[in-house]
């Protein structure tokens, strides 16, 4: 794909912005085989931003148009995708408010919040395949970029998928932390598997805003670890709008013969 660089923002991202960012961006709208997608197209890149709970924050986690959100940024070309999310620290060592790189994901049971499998063949379609996870679904040369250019930590994190609408128990923040999860959110697990059933080459920067299990924050705790979230990662995502470079899609599609 040679088409612009796309981010897609969270929470974090649905309310108030930068005043110089909010200027810049010009809202347009896609039609896809799945449903209409509001975007909005960052003048002075070119770049595409998509706020995956709308503007504002109307949309939870199984509200979200997976695959319309998808199949958008693929018609438009979109060759380079950077997902963010403000995400629950499982490992304690995972320091708050610094922007790591995901390194591996964990979503055993490939669902979307409706129950239906994670892929964008939901149906017998022309093209339709299988996802051959050869390198990783988070890009590492992409990634690798997108660390060298923005000085980000070597470390890379192994993020779990919760669909959510609601939190995790005690236990089964006990039991992710016993497979090896550093961080989750109720996002990210969809958009990166979607994105790769297209080809599209895509990375993830994952910002720790919250101890997972800690208990339930205040309203105004939640708005204040989000905003400093979303400060963490303003300058980076600018940057990869702009400076994005095009990789080659490193995992593979196998495909049968296509359904008539």
């Amino acid at each position: 794909m040679t088409g612009p660089a796309a981010v897609v923002l969270g929470s974090a991202f649905s309310s108030t912005l930068p005043a110089a960012l909010e200027a810049d961006l010009s809202p347009f709208r896609v039609a896809t085989r799945f449903g209409p997608v509001q975007l909005h197209r960052h003048r002075p890149t070119q770049g595409v931003v998509l706020f995956r709970h709308g503007r504002p924050h109307r949309l939870l986690p199984h509200q979200i148009a997976w695959r319309a959100n998808t199949q958008a940024l693929a018609d438009l070309g979109v060759r380079a995708l950077l997902l963010t999310s403000s995400v629950g620290q499982l490992d304690p060592s995972v320091p708050g408010f610094v922007p790591h790189l995901a390194g591996d994901l964990l979503m055993p049971d490939n669902r979307l919040p409706d129950g239906t499998m994670c892929t964008m063949w939901p149906t017998p379609t022309p093209g339709q395949a299988h996802l051959v996870v050869d390198q990783g679904l988070f890009d590492p040369t992409l990634g690798d970029w997108v660390a060298e250019r923005f000085d980000l930590p070597d470390r890379r994190l192994t993020f779990a998928y919760v669909p959510g609408p609601r939190t995790k128990t005690a236990t089964e923040n006990r039991v992710l932390r016993q497979l090896g999860v550093e961080v989750n959110s109720m996002c990210v697990g969809p958009e990166v598997v979607l994105a790769n059933e297209l080809g599209i080459p895509t990375t993830a920067v994952l910002t720790g805003h919250k101890e997972s299990g800690a208990g339930a924050p205040s309203p105004a705790a939640i708005k204040a670890s989000l905003d400093r979230s979303k400060d963490a990662t303003i300058d980076l995502l600018i940057g990869f709008l702009s400076e994005a470079p095009t990789v080659p899609f490193g995992n593979h599609l196998y495909r049968f013969e296509s359904p008539s």
